[in-house]
């Protein structure tokens, strides 16, 4: 594999990091579509095996784009080690589950996406890892929760959908002093506008959905961190339960991290547009965006984060009748429960990513039922203005 020039920035590693050619020297990464690799004896299968030499046994193990894509997320984050999984809950998944075994403990921010709080309150609690819940954004509680010992401290920042965020070098300085690692989903701040382990983050974890292929076209994950965590006791849970991510949705991924800024970029100038102007309109009780003055975190916005990212979340005068309306009658943004694509979606949390959440955990997390999420794409902005306009005007008449 080929090493870059510790020169480069981020937008060319993006292009260009971990590009590993074939014989044939081609320009595109290469696609293997293998399950499996061939050995020229036995005793070589018998050293691979050994990890006496270095060299691709089985794709669940490892394949050569996925170790592609893997290398090129590394080089983008400056972080030790990357390993890719099939999807974004498996990323999470597998992080807290390499971290914590019975008798642990999970300290994490309560506004959480909706399966993420389920694996944290249910799949692990089974397990005997215990779980204490905080408001992400009250230091205080962050403090008293990490005054006892920790495994690991789980949160998003900012969050999934009402935009909370997380102060990340204090929370990391806290969480260390309690012995844990810090895991930082860093979804709605993007790779373009986030770094966490810059901050002092021990892992940053991916839905590669999300804005990084972005297209809507692949699902994958990724974890980033320590070589001795990242390689060691999560690469052995994906490895060992096989959430392994393909090698054509590898290959997907790695055309999508081309454009990766010029796409995240645009999107967030249209989002805080957006935003801007349904703060403006009476028939909108609230509205969630980093970079809104109005928002109560701002100032930790501009700290941490280069930019407010793609996602617009609002609360309408009314409910779900309102939401519903307004969602029903848009023609350009499509009704989906995805984010981070080129194409503007919408969603109604309540009822669909946030479902599973019991009402008051919901209610905590500032999820009403006139809450709409909009994830905002690259059509032309005079359109979704349009659009906006049009949803607003069905909700209310």
């Amino acid at each position: 594999m080929e090493q870059p020039p510790a020169a480069w920035r981020s937008d060319t590693l993006a292009v260009r990091g971990g590009l590993m050619r074939s014989g044939f020297d081609e320009t595109a990464e290469a696609l293997y579509p293998t399950s499996g690799y061939v050995y020229s004896s036995a005793e070589e299968a018998d050293a691979a095996f050994g990890e006496e030499i270095e060299r691709f046994v089985y794709s669940r193990y490892g394949n050569p784009t996925v170790a592609m894509l893997e290398e090129r997320l590394r080089l983008l984050h400056g972080a030790e080690a990357c390993q890719a999984t099939a999807s974004g809950m498996s990323a999470v998944f597998t992080t807290l589950g390499g971290l914590c075994a019975q008798g642990d403990r999970i300290v994490a921010a309560r506004a959480l996406f909706g399966s993420c709080f389920v694996v944290v309150d249910e799949v692990l609690r089974r397990w005997g890892v215990e779980s204490t819940f905080v408001d992400g954004t009250d230091l205080d509680q962050w403090a008293r929760a990490l005054s006892t010992p920790a495994t690991a401290v789980f949160f998003e920042t900012p969050s999934n959908p009402t935009q909370e965020l997380v102060d990340i070098a204090a929370v990391s300085e806290l969480a260390h002093a309690a012995g844990a690692v810090v895991v930082v989903d860093n979804v709605f701040g993007t790779p373009v506008f986030s770094r966490p382990l810059d901050h002092g983050a021990d892992v940053v974890v991916y839905s590669t959905t999300k804005h990084i292929d972005g297209q809507g076209r692949v699902m994958g994950g990724a974890i980033l961190g320590p070589a001795e965590l990242v390689g060691g006791p999560i690469r052995t849970l994906v490895r060992h339960t096989g959430p392994s991510l393909s090698p054509f949705n590898a290959w997907v991924t790695l055309k999508g991290m081309e454009t990766l800024t010029l796409r995240v970029e645009r999107m967030a100038a249209s989002a805080l547009t957006l935003a801007t102007e349904l703060e403006a309109d009476p028939r909108v009780r609230r509205v969630f965006h980093p970079w809104l003055p109005s928002h109560p975190q701002h100032g930790l916005a501009r700290r941490q984060m280069s930019g407010g990212g793609t996602v617009v979340t609002f609360t309408l005068d009314g409910g779900r009748a309102e939401a519903f309306r307004f969602m029903n009658a848009l023609q350009v943004v499509d009704i989906s429960n995805n984010l981070g694509d080129a194409k503007s979606l919408t969603t109604h949390p309540a009822t669909t990513t946030h479902r599973r959440l019991p009402e008051e955990a919901r209610v905590a997390a500032g999820i009403q039922e006139g809450t709409v999420r909009l994830s905002v794409g690259l059509e032309d902005l005079d359109d979704l203005r349009e659009d906006v306009a049009r949803g607003l005007t069905a909700a209310f008449g």
